[in-house]
């Protein structure tokens, strides 16, 4: 029998809900439960809208848990506490990434590499997301945010902040970075290049004057369309758009021994290209998920730097149209969903 919720918490929240691939996320009252062993309840303060949720409403990744609650950029403050939970207080705020569950015992858990664990369970995927009001955490994958924070400010910083930073850790110490790509993870890991003291160079859309005025904004030293050469040769390229005839091109901008970055979960076929663009030991490599390593350092260097998010914000209710003005690229930045309304 399930335990009584307690009287300072609702019997039912609104979520907006996926039910089949292809089709728009349905408002819907849920009854809410207690968190189990292990697991932390969260009230919603403000989640991100990511391009990864685009691809799971799209049906472009396979086996979804349906019906699903998107949203895995989830900032929201500690509602109650399951058993067994002991590094989180009520009323405190935390985040909650893309990577939500892993086994904690085979081998790449064990290495250090949980996020290549093959029973790892995803946020707004296999477990319920952030597009409610509340929602369930394993205590394990939540990070202690900036308490006194905008949370929609805080919001993009737990995908596309940490998986772009995982990127960027990827390209090694490389002075001349390409950008492909100039979304929300783009306009973070920018802000990170930049203090680090490397030169970016932004690919876009052709055409797309409003996003590289944004890169030039953030100190890009040369903004052009994904298919032009930059005027030097990169030492690296990060691919943060999904689409595969960049792999090619990127490889083609990119000096012997660099690297290419494919920073995406979901990807369009890599076209056929010639061997030589790959010899003189370049270098393609993906980005999968996270590790909570890679959150407390970020999360401990954004403030530094510091990063400063631009964000759109939607009402909960308006996440269909908050995900189309993604698709169509219509936004600079991120967009942010808010469970009490956009402010």
């Amino acid at each position: 029998m399930t335990a009584p919720l307690p009287s300072a918490l609702p019997n039912h929240y609104t979520a907006m809900v996926l039910h089949g691939p292809g089709q728009p996320l349905v408002a819907e009252s849920r009854p809410l439960t207690l968190p189990g062993p292990g697991q932390v309840l969260l009230r919603v303060e403000a989640c991100g809208v990511c391009r990864t949720d685009l691809h799971l409403v799209d049906g472009e990744l396979p086996d979804p848990q349906l019906p699903m609650v998107p949203g895995h950029e989830i900032v929201g403050r500690v509602a109650a506490l399951g058993d067994g939970v002991t590094g989180l207080a009520l009323g405190q705020r935390v985040g909650v990434p893309w990577l939500g569950w892993t086994c904690g015992h085979c081998a790449y858990c064990q290495g250090g590499e949980e996020n290549l664990c093959d029973q790892a369970r995803f946020t707004g995927y296999q477990i319920q997301g952030g597009y409610g009001e509340y929602t369930l955490a394993d205590e394990r994958y939540c990070f202690p945010m900036d308490e006194a924070g905008d949370p929609a400010h805080l919001a993009p910083l737990l995908c596309a902040g940490l998986i772009g930073y995982r990127a960027l850790s990827m390209a090694g110490n490389a002075r001349h970075l390409g950008i492909y790509g100039f979304g929300a993870a783009a306009h973070i890991i920018a802000q990170v290049a930049r203090w680090q003291g490397r030169e970016i160079y932004a690919f876009t859309r052709e055409g797309d004057r409003e996003s590289q005025a944004f890169a030039r904004e953030l100190g890009a030293v040369w903004v052009g369309a994904s298919e032009q050469r930059p005027p030097r040769e990169l030492d690296a390229a990060l691919l943060f758009a999904p689409v595969g005839s960049l792999v090619p091109a990127a490889l083609a901008a990119t000096r012997k021994g660099g690297t290419v970055v494919c920073a995406g979960i979901h990807m369009s076929d890599i076209p056929s290209f010639p061997y030589a663009l790959l010899w003189g030991e370049r270098t393609v490599r993906s980005v999968a998920n996270l590790t909570r390593q890679d959150g407390e350092e970020f999360l401990a260097l954004a403030p530094r730097v510091p990063v400063h998010t631009q964000v759109t914000p939607f009402p909960l209710k308006e996440a269909n149209t908050a995900l189309e003005r993604l698709r169509r690229g219509e936004l600079q930045g991120a967009a942010v969903l808010l469970p009490g309304g956009a402010e």
